[in-house]
């Protein structure tokens, strides 16, 4: 294994976001040092973040005017989403513009957010939503506030969280990856207990144990959008502090097994890889299945998710 020749590679400058974000994450340099302001100031002019934003309209939105969730994954939502991976924040006007927008269109009466607004809020899009904005630097706007109440009241009192009414599972982890971003000095006492319950429904499942054995969450992608993997519960958990829980034993030897040699990690696949069920479905409505986005080939080594997969080990390292 030659993690330092791996953390080189992400620190080259032809994808800035990367090299910003690996400066910050896993260099422990400031975002005041010079060299991680010329990263970030580099990310809307070429790169990923660049080619993106090319592709805005001026109106502020992605193919659709009219909404933000279709067509899947190209819209505005699944590019924001993206963006707010990548380091940038409200201080672009196209990213604010957008920001305003989308909350425009997902927000709900009740708090929440939802994929076209409306009276109810819907978790995963609340999760994704408000993790992003408060990326994007919206911590203290009043429709992210509402959010991280709504995410709170919605949970499940035994710990964790339902999408579409599917009762609680380890897909619904939206809300844990928000609460990740969220400072901590904002947690009212009922955030705090949601995400207390939420990781140890997690980590008694080890990450993995639901039902049988189900391949996709093996693989490693980017983007997530709404799906769960192994590396994606590593991220979140960690994120929130619980690295030291031995639990984590049974992913952490997972993704350790698939590092390559050259310290690297692939991209496995992208979007939607599912078997089973949804599988069926998609193969029997060719005409409603999502066009995969990916920013990165499939099967090769992948920045992505080199970079999540350090930041997790680092997490690890530093709670022992």
């Amino acid at each position: 294994m030659k993690p330092t020749k791996a953390l080189d590679w992400l620190l080259e400058k032809d994808q800035p976001a990367v090299r910003y974000l690996a400066l910050t994450r896993l260099t422990g340099k400031s975002e005041d040092a010079p060299e991680v302001q010329a990263a970030k100031k580099s990310i809307t002019k070429r790169g990923w973040g660049a080619e993106i934003l090319a592709k805005q309209n001026a109106g502020g939105w992605w193919v659709s005017d009219e909404r933000a969730y279709v067509p899947k994954y190209l819209s505005t939502n699944w590019m924001l989403l993206v963006l707010s991976d990548l380091g940038l924040t409200k201080e672009d006007p196209r990213i604010a513009k957008a920001a305003a927008w989308w909350m425009r269109q997902l927000a709900t009466e009740d708090g929440g957010f939802a994929p076209s607004g409306g009276k109810r809020g819907h978790l995963c899009t609340t999760g994704n939503t408000a993790r992003a904005l408060v990326r994007f630097g919206y911590a203290d706007h009043p429709k992210v506030k509402g959010a991280f109440k709504w995410l709170a009241e919605n949970r499940d009192k035994k710990g964790g969280w339902s999408c579409w009414g599917s009762g609680r599972n380890l897909d619904s982890w939206e809300g844990m990856s928000a609460f990740a971003v969220y400072p901590r000095e904002k947690w009212s006492d009922d955030m705090k207990s949601a995400v207390a319950l939420g990781a140890e429904f997690f980590l008694e499942r080890e990450l993995h144990r639901q039902g049988d054995h189900y391949e996709p969450w093996y693989r490693f992608h980017y983007p997530q959008h709404y799906y769960y993997d192994l590396l994606v519960g590593l991220d979140f958990v960690t994120g929130l502090g619980y690295g030291g829980d031995p639990r984590l034993q049974h992913a952490v030897a997972h993704l350790e097994k698939r590092r390559r040699r050259d310290g690297r990690w692939n991209l496995d696949a992208v979007h939607p890889d599912v078997e089973g069920n949804m599988a069926d479905w998609y193969t029997k409505h060719p005409k409603d299945a999502p066009t995969p986005f990916a920013l990165e080939p499939v099967g090769g080594p992948s920045k992505m998710i080199t970079l999540a997969a350090m930041t997790v080990l680092e997490r690890l390292k530093a709670a022992k």
